[in-house]
């Protein structure tokens, strides 16, 4: 019932009334009492917290608390791509060619989450992640590799709660939720990272605008629940490194580029 009631909280609804009433909750000195039941009902690590838990003043400064310096290791590997976010891996594979995928129990094609068929074209026979963010994960996300950011986008109006239920009666969340792409460029071509909105009150914060992408860097933030999909262009050395239905971390392989053999 307490873990209920904190998701309602934290990933909101789809009604923009009352999603405004509880981002203004969660926002509030009122909330700062709930902190500690949320922590202990996710069981998150407070020693990894920046700060100790009596420091924050509402829940929302909580769940978008930044971790202490070297709380996650950064693969520095040249040829790895890491995880950009904390979460559970829900969704991985190949795109092949006019392609779509499931994602919990819903069609998609590249196409409908870019929301252009040129720019989707790019990814057709690359490689895709899927990670869902639930209430007890680190809320920030960062850069899976080195790159230069070539485009950043919004996409949507109206968002769904990026849950089950929500899955199931939202209106194909991913394809239709307010959502920001970052496309990079990169030495194994363009990786693309999309950060779905989970709620009606969009919630994807970035922290500035450089377009000097470094491996792990933190570059923003999800204020409520959220998910990120992660689409690789086609390259036939990379191979991931993780199975799917895992627990991941940000910073940690989830994939590598092969060097190619020697003539």
């Amino acid at each position: 019932m307490k873990k209920a009631l904190f998701k309602y909280f934290v990933e909101l609804t789809g009604h923009p009334v009352s999603s405004s009433l509880l981002k203004s909750v969660t926002s509030s000195r009122l909330s700062q009492k709930l902190i500690k039941p949320f922590a202990r009902t996710y069981h998150i690590n407070e020693s990894e917290a920046e700060f100790p838990i009596d420091r924050y003043e509402s829940l929302q400064a909580y769940f978008t608390r930044n971790l202490k310096q070297g709380a996650r290791p950064i693969d520095t590997q040249h040829e790895t791509l890491i995880s950009p976010v904390d979460g559970f891996l829900s969704a991985s594979g190949t795109i092949e060619t006019d392609q779509t995928f499931i994602i919990k129990d819903y069609l998609y094609s590249i196409e409908q989450i870019l929301g252009d068929e040129k720019i989707a074209n790019a990814y057709e026979g690359g490689f895709f992640y899927v990670f869902y963010l639930s209430p007890s994960h680190y809320h920030h996300f960062h850069y899976p590799f080195d790159g230069k950011l070539i485009s950043r986008y919004a996409l949507g109006a109206t968002s769904f709660p990026v849950n089950d239920l929500g899955l199931r009666l939202g209106n194909q969340p991913f394809a239709t939720n307010y959502r920001l792409i970052s496309e990079l460029s990169t030495s194994h071509g363009k990786v693309a990272i999309v950060k779905v909105g989970a709620l009606n009150v969009n919630s994807i914060h970035i922290n500035d605008s450089s377009k000097e992408c470094r491996k792990g860097e933190d570059f923003g933030y999800f204020s409520f629940g959220s998910t990120v999909i992660l689409l690789l262009e086609k390259n036939h050395t990379f191979q991931p490194t993780i199975p799917t239905d895992t627990e991941v971390r940000m910073g940690q392989s989830v994939g590598k580029w092969n060097p190619l053999p020697r003539t």
